[in-house]
């Protein structure tokens, strides 16, 4: 990583702190008032111990010094546990503004751009790398004022009793960080790499975990297995990178505060056999000072070795920010978003004119194509694959960008308000897609204005009831619908779209991969649902399109055919093509059965 990019992420971690800065200066005020009571701690057992031996003073005399220093230790402690609190709040509260920044910036990309990447990398980018930021805020940023503050409060206090000491710790203090922040440079290189090879792996791990049946099938493990462990190894070998640079950061600042306070110690010990007669303004130097600036020292440098500890914290801050900041800053073209209201009495008209519908990075999906899906009529989507569909019933749901005139009800989609438009929308899948919760919870989506009645109703007439009465309502039901068959899933998830009842019906494929009972019960549902109410259905299977009002016909993102279904038939084309295709399909099927 250039050191210009470094930088730039440096100040981005520092902006988002001030966001926290009441737990951060409370973290930081906690810091300097535990080295007031060090220094309190540092004093009592100086004079404890000057008083014992030189002025052979009776220890009874010095029971309000131990209770004194008793005092010092438990505020100093006391003062540790209230700055582990702050750190962590500061850094809870910052950690929860960004992870909500990348939701809100995937929310505003949209499925189309989510899909296009692995489900274990967003996890890694949302989880792990805004977790890996927690030390930075919490402790680093706090250490960094108090590797400062702390040094400066002990050399006020030390100068007055001994000037060479004090210049010692004036002198040694700056080779810590001198040293530091060259480690450190590497280290945050070691960690930008370190989350790549993260990222890699997560999207290789997850992805090959939903696809264990289909690699098992067709004796792919073994190849699988190797590309997991080429991926896993390139981590390994990343991280031992990141901790070999750790361990080589603190054994850095070990050795250089290890020599200044060995220094400080010989000029003490040299200057009490009389060998060195300088420092003390010409008192001497007494037990009190040489024991009293001997605690300070290992607390002089620990403010900054704690600091260097904490660099390795920063280090991998600035390495999960690299992703982060990238992330937040991609600039993909806008999605659909007005404020405009839909009227929710309204049948819905869907109006194309020269439209052109794009990927999130830019490139041309559909288009320019023209077509209208009138009011309370049933329109089809039919064409090879490949040919556009999906990209253009993303674009109508305001999944991706357009160009050109995509109006609903005479209000361009642009200007229309989105939560009033996909209230408007009840929409069956092929592959449906069930919550981790209760069968009631996927039916309603949580939504408390639901009643029983409509619940009820809605799995009657999608068929659902006959299995829902078996394992009850409160039934859990697993993520990528575990615990119940496809053709019940898509049961659901017809009864899903009833409860929402909207004016607009989006059927895509909706009794794909479905066995003959499934297919049957969810076309009889879908009938009676649609009834009178603008529909657009997506399907592969051509038989079903005699009852529908208008078919369009798509190739490589053009709409080549519109028409009925008997108009299509006699007309050659790739409709014709595509029907004489499916009837000779129906005949080979036919012949198996028989033979």
């Amino acid at each position: 990583m250039d050191k210009k990019k470094q930088l730039s992420l440096n100040k981005w971690l520092k902006q988002q702190s001030k966001l926290a800065k009441r737990w951060l200066m409370i973290a930081i005020g906690l810091g300097v008032l535990s080295s007031l009571f060090l220094l309190a701690q540092a004093a009592l057992i100086a004079t404890i111990l000057h008083q014992l031996i030189i002025d052979q003073v009776d220890k009874h005399e010095l029971i309000p010094h131990f209770a004194g220093l008793m005092v010092a230790v438990a505020g100093r402690a006391a003062c540790a546990w209230g700055r582990e609190i702050a750190g962590f709040r500061c850094g809870e509260q910052i950690r929860i503004y960004i992870r909500q920044l990348i939701l809100d910036k995937l929310r505003q990309l949209g499925p189309s751009y989510i899909k296009g990447k692995p489900a274990g990398t967003w996890a890694t980018l949302v989880l792990e790398q805004v977790e890996e930021m927690q030390e930075f805020f919490s402790k680093y940023l706090p250490q960094m004022s108090l590797a400062v503050a702390v040094p400066f409060i002990i050399l006020i206090v030390v100068f007055p009793i001994n000037w060479a000491a004090g210049l010692i710790f004036l002198v040694t203090a700056p080779l810590v960080p001198m040293f530091m922040a060259l480690v450190g440079m590497k280290a945050a290189d070691a960690n930008r790499k370190n989350f790549k090879a993260l990222q890699r792996l997560s999207g290789h791990f997850y992805d090959r975990l939903q696809s264990m049946t289909t690699i098992r099938l067709f004796n792919r493990t073994k190849a699988e297995t190797e590309v997991l462990h080429g991926a896993s190894e390139v981590f390994r070998k990343r991280t031992m990178d990141v901790l070999r640079l750790a361990f080589l950061s603190s054994a850095v600042l070990e050795f250089f505060t290890s020599i200044s306070i060995a220094i400080t110690a010989v000029y003490f010990g040299f200057s009490y056999i009389g060998e060195l007669n300088f420092g003390h303004y010409g008192l001497g130097v007494t037990l009190f000072a040489g024991l009293f600036i001997l605690i300070l020292a290992p607390e002089f440098y620990q403010p900054l070795r704690d600091l260097g500890t904490f660099y390795h914290a920063k280090a991998q801050a600035v390495g999960a920010a690299e992703s982060i900041v990238e992330f937040l800053e991609l600039e993909v073209p806008a999605l659909p978003n007005g404020n405009t209201k839909l009227d929710a009495k309204q049948a819905v008209t869907i109006q194309a004119e020269h439209l052109e519908v794009f990927s999130p990075d830019g490139t041309k999906l559909v288009g320019p194509i023209s077509f209208t899906l009138n009011a309370n009529q049933a329109t089809a989507l039919v064409g090879p694959s490949g040919a556009g569909k999906t990209s253009l019933i993303n674009a109508i749901l305001g999944f991706l960008p357009y160009q050109g005139s995509l109006k609903v009800n005479n209000i361009e989609l642009k200007e229309v308000d989105q939560s009033t438009w996909r209230d408007a929308i009840s929409w069956v899948g092929q592959n449906p897609m069930l919550l981790h919760g209760s069968i009631l919870d996927n039916v309603t989506l949580g939504n408390p204005n639901v009643s029983d009645t409509q619940v009820n109703d809605a799995l009657l007439a999608s068929f659902s009831a006959e299995f829902v009465e078996k394992h009850g309502l409160n039934y859990q039901v697993t993520d990528r619908s575990g615990g119940l068959s496809v053709g019940q899933a898509q049961r659901l998830a017809l009864a899903r779209a009833m409860v929402q009842n909207g004016r607009f019906w989006l059927l895509d494929e909706p009794t794909a991969s479905l066995d003959a009972k499934s297919e049957r019960l969810v076309t009889q549902g879908l009938h009676a649902s649609t009834a009178g109410k603008t529909t657009l259905m997506v399907t592969h299977q051509l038989s079903q399109l005699k009852d529908v009002d208008s078919i369009l016909v798509m190739n490589q993102g053009q709409i080549e055919q519109q028409g009925n279904y008997d108009a299509l038939a006699k007309q050659s084309g790739l409709f014709q093509s595509m029907l004489s295709a499916h009837h000779s399909a129906k005949s080979q099927d036919k012949g198996n059965l028989d033979a």
